[in-house]
């Protein structure tokens, strides 16, 4: 394997022609095979998907020469493959209701927002240790999260089953959407609803207090272009921005503090 791929790049870059080996994954996630292949190539991609949902990701985990951070998302119809231009609108096309548990939070994929639905259950455990699954989401980082509700909010869910999910069957990995996870697991439990034209975004300590993102303003105007009308941001971007919009910006210090601007506390 090793020699036929060295082969191939030779060929390749002395004729400026770009080649796509294909190879499959384990059950795990990574690249089957020798590893020696994946630091061979100038570029690593993986079609990623879930069995259940008709869209595809198409995400760089190596590039030689660019960002890894841009991400390509497609929808499988019958022609095939079909880009989908506005990920934002397609991921919360489906949110008529306004039931509680569910939010929209803004993440960054590389240079581009996209606004996603995140959906939390709170239920009352019948095991002796509770269950806290996570599906899109970092499960060590929901983890703490939760812990961080409990300390600062006064929240007992120690009792409590939490699930989280990101709608879509799309992978969040930025600390952005660390107070839409917040306020939706406590809009769970307290079965309040959040208001379904709010946008949620914030980085969350351990101590309990909103830190700064990156990015707001793109942020923004991806929530202003999908006619959201409120925006719960940390306190220190909103003091920092330049720019008017269109929407009512809410700057929150702590999670307390958002809780009240969202109507749960």
């Amino acid at each position: 394997m090793r020699e036929i791929t060295s082969q191939i790049m030779k060929v390749c870059k002395s004729r400026a022609i770009t080649t796509i080996i294909i190879g499959h994954v384990t059950k795990e996630g990574n690249i089957a095979g020798p590893r020696v292949l994946e630091h061979m190539v100038d570029t690593v991609l993986y079609l990623e998907g879930e069995r259940y949902f008709s869209y595809r990701i198409l995400r760089g985990v190596k590039n030689r020469f660019g960002s890894t951070n841009e991400i390509g998302m497609f929808e499988m119809v019958n022609e095939g493959m079909t880009e989908i231009l506005n990920p934002s609108d397609v991921l919360i096309s489906e949110r008529e209701d306004n039931p509680a548990g569910s939010c929209i939070v803004s993440s960054m994929e590389g240079t581009r927002p996209i606004l996603v639905e995140l959906q939390a259950l709170t239920t009352q455990s019948v095991y002796q240790i509770p269950k806290r699954t996570a599906n899109g989401i970092d499960y060590n980082r929901v983890a703490l999260l939760i812990a961080v509700l409990e300390k600062k909010v006064g929240l007992m869910l120690g009792n409590q089953d939490v699930y989280l999910n990101v709608v879509g069957g799309i992978r969040l990995n930025e600390p952005a959407i660390d107070l839409g996870i917040i306020l939706v697991t406590a809009s769970s439990y307290k079965n309040v609803p959040i208001p379904k034209d709010m946008v949620i975004m914030g980085e969350v300590g351990l101590t309990g207090e909103v830190r700064r993102i990156n990015l707001i303003e793109k942020r923004l105007k991806e929530a202003e272009k999908l006619g959201f009308k409120t925006c719960i941001i940390p306190e220190s971007n909103k003091k920092l921005l330049k720019e008017n919009y269109k929407l009512d910006i809410i700057g929150v210090g702590n999670i307390n503090e958002a809780m009240k601007k969202v109507g749960i506390k």
